[in-house]
């Protein structure tokens, strides 16, 4: 992994950081800015492979997005370099109805000193900035109030503000784990029907106020709150947009 060439790609190049919360927080909203979450590859019949290297050649190389395992995957390794103490985790993730199963997410967790941060750039529109690892504290983020509670069976659940109620996103158990642990799953989501990968394809960036998503169906960009919706009606639409609006196109 080029360093360098990294922080390029996210806009922060040119210098260096300190293994501080001040600079985990730049570095992930920075990535966020800049790399989208996406899972063309699936559909681009184009197998994902849990692999560091194979990670930084699409993402950096290839200026393109990824799911959870490889963005915080690959994230994980560039905060590492920098001195950062971290652990991969598995989190089950909420789907309205009831949590997945275990690796359905691939999270980090960092200490800095006496602190620890639950940091993640691979869960599509959430935290923009990395949450303090403390139970039962509201904490504020451009994109929403969020608070990691008590849940059961030894699970922790982040949860995100609706309203006056919390609405699950996903459960985790504090143990770390292994890239290797998610291959499993990772085979599940990019090939299984009943994965809701394989059903349409998505591609969605962090904007400075908000946040555009590229769907089969629709272009939706949300700005200061207001939303505007465009439908997508062809394949030659997508491909224009997702080249114009991300900067991608579909792989030769």
């Amino acid at each position: 992994m080029n360093r360098d060439k990294y922080l390029d790609r996210i806009g922060i190049g040119g210098q260096t950081y300190a293994a501080t919360a001040k600079s985990l927080r730049r570095l992930q909203v920075a990535h966020l800015l800049s790399i989208p979450f996406e899972n063309l590859n699936i559909h681009w019949n184009r197998p994902i492979v849990l692999d560091i290297a194979k990670f930084y050649d699409k993402i950096v190389g290839n200026k393109r997005g990824g799911f959870c395992y490889e963005l915080n995957g690959l994230f994980n390794e560039l905060i590492v370099s920098f001195g950062f103490k971290t652990r991969l985790i598995s989190a089950r993730v909420f789907n309205g109805t009831e949590h997945g199963p275990e690796y359905d997410h691939a999270a980090i967790i960092v200490t800095i000193g006496e602190d620890e941060y639950l940091a993640d750039v691979g869960f599509g529109d959430f935290i923009a900035e990395p949450l303090r690892f403390v139970l039962e504290e509201e904490q504020k983020d451009r994109t929403g109030d969020f608070m990691i509670r008590n849940f059961a069976d030894g699970y922790l659940e982040v949860a995100k503000r609706d309203g006056d109620a919390w609405r699950s996103q996903y459960i985790f158990r504090d143990v770390a784990r292994k890239l290797s642990e998610f291959t499993e799953m990772c085979d599940f989501q990019q090939y299984s029907p009943d994965s809701h990968f394989t059903k349409g394809k998505v591609c969605s960036l962090m904007t400075e106020n908000g946040r555009k998503t590229l769907t089969d169906k629709s272009y939706i960009v949300t700005e200061l709150g207001e939303r505007i919706e465009n439908d997508v009606t062809s394949e030659s639409d997508f491909a224009q947009i997702l080249i114009r609006e991300f900067g991608m196109k579909k792989p030769q």
